[in-house]
C-alpha cells in the first residue's frame, strides 16, 4: 500500500492564514492555530510589555516589541508569533519588513489554557535548539515567570516570584518588580 505524502506546515504558510483574529504557528512541520487571548493574558503582557520597555528599550538596548508579531526561524522554515519579544541593538539585522528573521535575545510566552502544553514543550525546545538567548514563561496563576536562560547554557529554569532579572548577553541590566506585572489577586476573581 502506498503512503500518502503528508504535508509539512512551513513559516510560508503562516504567512499565507487568514486574518481572522487567531495566531498561526509552525513548529516541527506542524500547524497550530491558537484563539485569540483573554483579557487577563492582555493585561499581564501589556504590563510586562511596559517593564521591559523601561528597562530594556528606553535605555537604548534594543527594541522590545508585542504580539501579533511573527518570528521566523528560516534553516528550519519554522515561525511563531511571542507574546513578547526583545532584540538586541547588536542583533537589529534580524528585524526585517514585516517580522522578525531569526533567534530573539529574549522570548516572552504568557501562559493561556490553551497554549500552556505547547509553551512548556514545543515552543521551549524550539527556542533552545533555534538559539533564543533567554525564554520566559510567564504564569498568571501561580504569579510567577519560569526562566530558561539559554545563552548560559542553563539546563534547568529559574522560577521567579518577587523579583525577575531582566539580563542582556549575560548581565543583569535591571529587575522588574512582579508585584507591577500581576495583578492584585481581588482585581482578578472580579475579572
Amino acid at each position: 500500500m502506498d503512503r500518502m505524502a503528508q504535508t509539512r506546515a512551513t513559516w510560508q504558510d503562516v504567512l499565507l492564514a487568514p486574518e481572522d483574529g487567531n495566531r498561526y504557528e509552525a513548529i516541527g512541520g506542524e500547524l497550530y492555530v491558537t484563539p485569540p487571548p483573554l483579557f487577563e493574558h492582555q493585561e499581564i503582557s501589556m504590563r510586562l510589555g511596559v517593564a521591559l520597555y523601561r528597562v530594556l528599550q528606553e535605555p537604548g538596548h534594543g527594541v522590545v516589541v508585542a504580539a501579533p508579531v511573527g518570528v521566523e526561524f528560516p534553516d528550519s522554515e519554522e515561525g511563531v508569533q511571542p507574546d513578547l519579544v526583545f532584540v538586541s541593538k547588536a542583533r537589529s539585522g534580524i528585524i526585517r519588513r514585516g517580522w522578525i528573521r531569526g533567534a530573539p535575545d529574549l522570548v516572552v510566552e504568557i501562559l493561556s489554557p490553551t497554549t500552556a502544553r505547547r509553551d512548556r514543550g514545543v515552543k521551549l525546545d524550539l527556542y533552545r535548539r533555534q538559539g533564543v538567548a533567554e525564554y520566559w514563561i510567564v504564569d498568571g496563576n501561580a504569579r510567577s515567570v519560569t526562566a530558561w536562560p539559554f545563552a548560559g547554557r542553563a539546563t534547568e529554569p529559574e522560577v521567579y516570584h518577587d523579583r525577575l532579572p531582566v539580563r542582556l548577553a549575560g548581565e543583569t541590566v535591571g529587575v522588574i518588580e512582579l508585584s507591577e506585572i500581576f495583578p492584585p489577586e481581588d482585581e482578578t476573581e472580579a475579572s
